[in-house]
């Protein structure tokens, strides 16, 4: 059986869906280590294990396993492959530990670092645009979950596909760059939150020119420096949240 085979092996659905609880058994000792052994369950059976070389099976899966739960099911998709191609434990978990470490770092960028911030804060800039409360809330679930659906999808599809290579297409989709797209467009929505703020508040109390020039301004800073801003991305959303909540109850 090659890397480049689409066949996929039996099992793999119920095995997809049970990465969206692989944090359920989070634990200081093996971290995600025991819900990826929950989702290898399926694939197992299916190879035609039971009793206990099932538990065996399942056992060998429980160690550390610390990544992003989003792209978790890269790993999980490309063990399963290794599994079915009779890869030896050993090699296996050389290779868990070998990719641990990208999934958490790529994933904690691009989606806790870039995609929920940039998420949230669009549906500030919804809030403060006077649409109704529906809209935002509708929006920020839409999108964030889409993408993050997507990004589980496109894992664990990756996984399947090519197994131990799979490191080579998680290198080439870049996803470093993507976050920082992501990053760069939550920048942007920082900046015309905090513009519109001034622009629109402060004017009512003084609407001479100055309150328009220090919106047009704050948007200018939040785009070239929001970034650093957004490093500390729940903080931020929730001070803006408190203080506009505060403001618009004054």
């Amino acid at each position: 059986m090659t890397n480049m085979e689409t066949e996929r092996p039996r099992g793999w659905m119920s095995s997809f869906l049970r990465q969206f609880i692989i944090q359920g058994s989070w634990n200081y000792r093996s971290m995600l280590g025991s819900g990826f052994s929950y989702c290898m369950i399926p694939l197992l059976r299916k190879r035609g294990l039971s009793g206990q070389e099932l538990d065996d099976a399942v056992r060998s899966h429980m160690g550390p396993f610390n990544a992003h739960p989003y792209l978790a099911g890269l790993a999980l998709g490309a063990v399963a492959r290794m599994e079915g191609s009779g890869m030896n434990a050993e090699k296996i978990e050389r290779f868990k530990r070998a990719i641990q470490g990208s999934l958490g770092g790529l994933g904690d960028l691009l989606i806790w670092g870039a995609w929920r911030p940039a998420t949230l804060l669009l549906a500030l800039v919804l809030v403060w645009a006077g649409a109704p409360p529906w809209i935002p809330v509708g929006v920020f679930l839409f999108l964030y979950n889409l993408g993050h659906l997507a990004l589980r999808w496109w894992g664990y599809s990756r996984g399947l596909r090519y197994g131990e290579d799979v490191g080579v297409q998680l290198r080439n989709a870049e996803l470093s760059r993507l976050g920082g797209r992501v990053f760069s467009g939550g920048t942007l929505l920082l900046g015309i939150l905090v513009g519109a703020f001034l622009a629109s508040r402060l004017a009512a109390e003084d609407p001479g020119a100055l309150w328009s020039f220090s919106g047009i301004a704050a948007f200018g800073v939040g785009l070239k420096f929001g970034h650093r801003a957004l490093r500390g991305t729940t903080l931020v959303v929730v001070l803006v949240i408190t203080l506009l909540t505060a403001l618009g109850n004054a």
